[in-house]
């Protein structure tokens, strides 16, 4: 023993190889000297590498529950499910006892006591403790140093009895959170409080809990009471670097939680690890990520809130006497329907912990209403229309509710600034606030398939305009959609369409004659279906076959007679069918729809194209003046030509417009005035 110590006294254990090998080579017992690669563990702190050595312990027999375990394992649901049977089961199947003492300072004393005679009392309370010690104990500490110097007589043998010095698993006393928070069942009320919280509905914790907080609570409960402690467990990833790498204060690569909240506020942090992907995903947090929740959510819903404060206000508008929903505008309507439906999918999400489907869906439709609602309802709402600020404000309450779990603070300043502060009747808080329910009765699911269809073609057309390099103030005369689509939008659709892309009249290809050039092909993901193997034959007598021929019998019947192996119907989704409009024209096509703009412009929509361009500028002007949008003004303008004749022809347009109470032609114009970018017209205003 000397000599060994001689030999690697002080040394490092891993530094200590070299000697003894040295050793063992000289003396000749050397049998063979190899380096193998394996994983090692290393302290997390400091990084340097651990050794492993045998040494005595308690255990629980865990192994004894092993089909309790399992059977509560099954009764459980996992969120992502694959973890149950997966990383979980096979913890489970593979389960060995637990080794539960640790020999340390701090902890949970064992409360076993031993005396010489190794007779041993495991003692379950300070009042069974006070019946061995026959003193009072209720005030003792029952941690070390304290109860390491309780000592009573061994109630076998008589002998002194003290503490053995470990202490126990700290996840022991996770496991058990779920009766010993409460005292249960010594404290008064403990029992009742248990009972009425066991199980737990929910909980949640990082994916490396698997063998840690999750199996302790499952493990201790069945144990003790032969069931587990939760019903459902939603497994979360990690949250790492923007680079993927793990957060390390040895990396360099932390961020400090305080000054992220500082930063951008707890709301978008909030909805970033609540709703930036899914719950059990790896999450990349940074700067950029968040900001981009603040300006994709959060910001745009304060706009919108913010806009029907506004127009609330211009036109002195309370929530009152709103017009029944199917009397209302077209847009209402479809953002009523659009409103519960969010809210069916919403709790539907959530009640299934998809965080990320919720935060998506609520994501999606703050867009909708902000950039497609608002913006072509803004007419409207200036007009202080009853149905326009009943159905924002309607719809801004019940998506507050909605948002309020994920983002507490700003939909708290909301709800008391928008409705608390207008209805007696609201509850404090919107967090006191019921969940909103879905009314079906309220869902019009053809409106909705039919707006989508509307933005869709709107999308196209603007995509149409910017190849042609079209603006879009510049007036066209009309646009080409598909039969199919035409035949899904209403009067009113149609109107949006025309006012959003500025066009005089919305048409089908086929009342546009020889303007349009037809090809057509076999879908063959369809077909494959029915026809198998002989799916390339009829693909080729589709291709065999006149386009413009297939494309009116699509149109008109649904159907295709083909020839083929005699008369085979062929229905229209198993064919695909291109409408291209011939020279003059700017074609847009995607997932099934086209979109064809007629870009030749006549004197007269030139004309229209130079009235939009100034009502912009002026309207500008309005804006970097600091004007109230109720303030009405004063124009004076001047121009020659073609554009002031456009102009002064169009005076009562414009001034209805941008809010002039007059539009007066000056011959010259004065040093300060604007002059539009685009026109040879300038202008001046003033407040009226």
């Amino acid at each position: 023993f000397e000599e060994g110590l001689d030999l690697v006294g002080g040394l490092f254990f891993q530094v200590a190889d070299k000697p003894i090998i040295a050793s063992l080579q000289e003396r000749g017992l050397l049998y063979k000297a190899a380096d193998i690669t394996h994983q090692y563990p290393h302290c997390w702190r400091c990084h340097t590498a651990l050794i492993y050595y045998a040494q005595p312990s308690w255990y629980i027999r865990t192994t004894q529950i092993k089909d309790g375990l399992i059977r509560e394992n099954e009764a459980t649901t996992w969120y992502p499910d694959h973890i149950k049977h997966g990383r979980y089961g096979d913890w489970l199947d593979n389960n060995i006892d637990w080794a539960l003492s640790r020999k340390r300072y701090w902890g949970t004393p064992l409360p076993i006591w031993r005396c010489e005679d190794d007779h041993q009392v495991c003692v379950g309370s300070l009042w069974e403790l006070s019946e061995l010690t026959g003193t009072d104990q209720s005030k003792l500490d029952p941690h070390r140093p304290y109860v390491d110097e309780i000592s009573f007589a061994c109630p076998t043998c008589s002998k002194p009895s003290w503490r053995v010095p470990e202490v126990i698993d700290a996840w022991f006393d996770s496991g058990s959170m779920p009766f010993a928070q409460r005292g249960y069942p010594a404290l008064p009320g403990s029992v009742d409080e248990f009972e009425g919280s066991f199980p737990a509905d929910f909980i949640c914790e990082a994916v490396d809990q698997t063998r840690g907080w999750f199996y302790s609570l499952m493990a201790i409960s069945t144990l003790v009471f032969d069931r587990n402690s939760y019903k459902n467990v939603l497994v979360l990833g990690h949250i790492v670097a923007e680079d993927g790498r793990k957060m390390s204060k040895h990396l360099g690569n932390i961020l400090e939680p305080i000054p992220l909240l500082n930063t951008h506020g707890a709301d978008a942090v909030r909805w970033f690890m609540v709703a930036g992907g899914s719950p059990w995903s790896s999450r990349r947090v940074g700067h950029t990520t968040i900001q981009e929740t603040v300006r994709k959510v959060l910001l745009t819903y304060w706009n919108s809130v913010s806009f029907q404060a506004l127009y609330a206000r211009v036109n002195e508008w309370s929530y009152g006497c709103p017009p029944e929903a199917d009397q209302r505008h077209v847009l209402d309507r479809w953002l009523t329907s659009r409103t519960q439906t969010l809210v069916q999918g919403v709790t539907v999400a959530l009640e299934n912990f998809d965080t990320l489907k919720a935060g998506s869906l609520i994501q999606e439709f703050v867009d909708e209403l902000s950039n497609w609602y608002v913006r072509r309802s803004r007419r409207r709402f200036w007009n202080g229309e009853n149905s326009a600020l009943s159905t924002l404000h309607e719809t801004l309450e019940i998506l507050t509710r909605l948002m309020a779990p994920i983002a507490p603070f700003i939909t708290e300043r909301v709800w008391q600034d928008l409705f608390v502060a207008c209805d007696q009747d609201c509850v404090d808080s919107v967090h006191l606030a019921s969940w909103p329910v879905a009314d079906l009765t309220l869902i019009d699911e053809r409106l909705e398939s039919s707006m989508e269809l509307t933005r869709r073609l709107v999308e196209l057309g603007r995509s149409a305009r910017a190849e042609a390099g079209m603006k879009i103030r510049q007036r066209l005369a009309r646009a080409l959609v598909s039969s199919s689509s035409l035949s899904r939008l209403t009067p009113e659709l149609i109107d949006e369409i025309r006012s959003e892309l500025n066009i005089e009249a919305l048409e089908s290809f086929a009342d546009a004659g020889d303007l349009v050039d037809y090809s057509v092909k076999g879908n063959f993901r369809t077909l494959g279906r029915r026809f198998g193997k002989q799916t390339a034959a009829v693909a080729q007598a589709i291709a065999d076959a006149d386009p413009a021929w297939i494309a009116h019998q699509i149109a008109a019947h649904g159907i295709l007679k083909l020839n083929w192996e005699g008369e085979t119907d062929i229905t229209a989704d198993e064919v695909l069918i291109t409408e291209r409009p011939r020279a003059g024209w700017s074609v847009v096509g995607e997932q099934g729809e086209t979109v064809a703009l007629d870009v030749e412009l006549t004197p007269e929509l030139i004309r229209a194209g130079w009235v939009r361009e100034l009502i912009r500028s002026i309207q500008e002007l309005r804006k970097s003046s600091g004007l109230d949008v109720s303030d009405r003004i004063r124009v004076t303008w001047a121009g020659t030509g073609d554009q002031a004749e456009a102009i002064q022809a169009a005076s009562e347009e414009i001034a209805a417009e941008v809010l002039a109470i007059e539009m007066t032609q000056a011959e010259t114009p004065g040093d300060t005035w604007t002059k539009d970018e685009d026109l040879e017209i300038t202008f001046h205003l003033t407040k009226a």
